[in-house]
């Protein structure tokens, strides 16, 4: 998968993880993208390290999906641990 393919998963990913924990989260679309491109390492990374479950570098694949979509989760509950609700206003 190329480096488009990565910003567009990451891109989706990262929505989908909004979705499923939502609340309020810095970054916008570029913060979005950023959080689901590294949560699809972090998730195939997971995955592999401690599933014995190499994620196959397919766009189309479920299990591409999932590792990302679970990897991003993983990020905005550790931002949401270690800032917990910084963007409340004053």
């Amino acid at each position: 998968m190329g480096i488009v393919g990565w910003i567009i998963l990451g891109l989706l990913a990262g929505a989908i993880a909004k979705i499923l924990l939502p609340g309020r989260d810095p970054g916008g679309l570029i913060g979005t993208t950023l959080t689901g491109i590294a949560g699809a390492f972090l998730g195939g990374w997971l995955s592999a390290k401690f599933l014995h479950r190499p994620i196959p570098h397919q766009f189309f694949d479920l299990k591409t999906w999932v590792a990302a979509i679970a990897g991003s989760l993983v990020l905005l509950i550790a931002y949401r641990i270690l800032f917990g609700n910084s963007r409340e206003r004053r």
